[in-house]
């Protein structure tokens, strides 16, 4: 197995530290507000990974953080008038109920940043004992970024270049601009902890590392994030933790690619930037999961209303194929789980694979077609495959039929409107049955005619 590693920059073979098991950190949410979809695009690509990863046999071990406490979750619990608890809650479970519409599984544990209070000051001691950290006159923790030699490596860039490249906050009690906190002191009526320098509260940075090593070892495999992370986050992270633990942090870097719309970064100041609970209103969850599957995890992502109508006819294609088989385990030629696993084999490629499973799906609706008795087998592949990737886990007739979107009628008013059409015909009045046939069609519900009778499925008008 291949992964690119964003440290060295190339893929490289996967060889996990301790055989047949793998532990991984990825950055987690802020929760001061709804997950949008660039946070579904970290969900979704690792939860790809980690299923991919168990499905070649390693015991994995899946951590993803929470940060229930920071300068924004200060500043919007105050907006609403609401304890820093009961926003940090109501943001999580909101977090867990979009993940699970998106068929994402949870991480084995989900460490909060206030409860790893005690580790992160152990930690903050460890750097200032080494010379690599300073308590400042008022009372903030300060990291010493010259001190670390390999300061930038994650991003191949020194010191000096970051600082001509990035904003730099304006400190006066920093001994140099480079330099980031670790502990803020406490304002205030401000929540804080008791630490050796005062009341305060970790920094962003400093979290990650204490709860990752706390979790997982002071070396692990492999640690994610979305592409914003690079810098500075886990430049700094790299920095803290080899300081304080004098060992190798992370052999493997992963991170997803940005999400973008209509071709532009998401941003609330273009208003084009979409919640997670705004996009499900209206599209089917597999839908937009299949839209971030269907990139390479490592590739950018356009999110436009065409895009997410591509993605639909995508998984038409294979559930049309499913739809009216019993999968049962037999007999398939391996050639295409073979595809398959050669394309995730080599960096977690899900365009490839997929294109594997659309090939599997041609010989099923041949075989539908020619030979039903190896249907129900290549049905079983077809699940099975997909089910690595986290798709073709609904009924095919529910699909079809648009459960998971916003119908624009409800289901009983279709079949009214199908008996109006049916009896329309019997009497020969072709044309009223033409124009609800049309006026359904302009509506996204596409009739089918069969002996059987008429069936319907819902095609989003695009």
């Amino acid at each position: 197995m291949q992964i690119y590693n964003t440290l060295t920059r190339r893929k490289e073979e996967f060889v996990p530290l301790e055989p047949g098991k793998v532990r991984m950190y990825v950055c987690g949410m802020t929760v001061y507000d709804y997950c949008h979809l660039g946070h579904a695009r970290v969900m979704v690509a690792f939860d790809v990974i980690t299923r991919y990863l168990r499905a070649r046999g390693y015991d994995v071990t899946y951590i993803r953080n929470i940060t229930d406490i920071d300068d924004k979750i200060l500043k919007r619990a105050e907006e609403n008038g609401e304890t820093i608890s009961r926003l940090t809650e109501r943001m999580i479970d909101a977090m867990h109920a979009d993940e699970a519409r998106l068929f994402v599984k949870r991480p084995d544990h989900e460490p909060r940043a206030t409860g790893h209070v005690a580790e992160i000051v152990a930690m903050i001691e460890t750097l200032i004992a080494k010379g690599f950290a300073y308590s400042a006159e008022n009372g903030d923790v300060y990291y010493r970024v010259r001190k670390f030699s390999d300061y930038g490596k994650l991003n191949n860039r020194d010191p000096d270049e970051m600082r001509s490249g990035a904003r730099v906050e304006v400190d006066e009690h920093k001994e140099d601009p480079l330099d980031f906190v670790l502990w803020k002191a406490a304002k205030p009526g401000e929540a804080s902890w008791p630490s050796p320098w005062g009341e305060g509260r970790p920094g962003w940075h400093i979290e990650c590392s204490a709860m990752s090593t706390c979790c997982l070892g002071e070396t692990f495999d492999i640690h994610g994030g979305g592409p914003d992370l690079t810098f500075p986050h886990h430049e700094n992270e790299i920095a803290q933790s080899e300081a304080a633990t004098g060992k190798r942090y992370v052999n493997t870097w992963m991170h997803a690619g940005a999400v973008r719309v209509n071709h532009e970064k998401m941003s609330k100041s273009l208003g084009n930037f979409f919640t997670i609970r705004d996009v499900l209103e209206v599209h089917d969850p597999e839908v937009v999961r299949y839209l971030l599957v269907a990139s390479h995890y490592r590739s950018p992502i356009n999110y436009a209303p065409d895009s997410l109508g591509e993605s639909r006819k995508s998984l038409e294609r294979f559930y049309t194929a499913l739809e009216g088989v019993e999968p049962s385990a037999g007999d398939v030629d391996p050639v295409y789980a073979e595809r398959f696993m050669t394309a995730m084999d080599d960096d977690f490629n899900t365009p490839v694979a997929l294109a594997a499973l659309f090939d599997l799906t041609r010989e099923l609706n041949r075989a539908r077609k020619e030979a039903p008795e190896r249907a129900p087998a290549m049905a079983f592949e077809l699940k099975r495959l997909g089910e690595y990737l986290g798709l073709f886990g609904q009924m095919p007739s529910a699909f079809l039929r648009g459960s998971g979107e916003a119908l624009p009628m409800s289901e009983s008013e279709i079949e009214e409107c199908i008996a109006q059409r049916a009896e329309a015909k019997k009497s020969k009045d072709f044309a009223s049955a033409d124009r609800i046939r049309d006026e359904l069609e302009a509506q996204g519900i596409i009739l089918k005619d069969s002996r059987e009778g008429t069936t319907w499925v819902f095609d989003r008008p695009r």
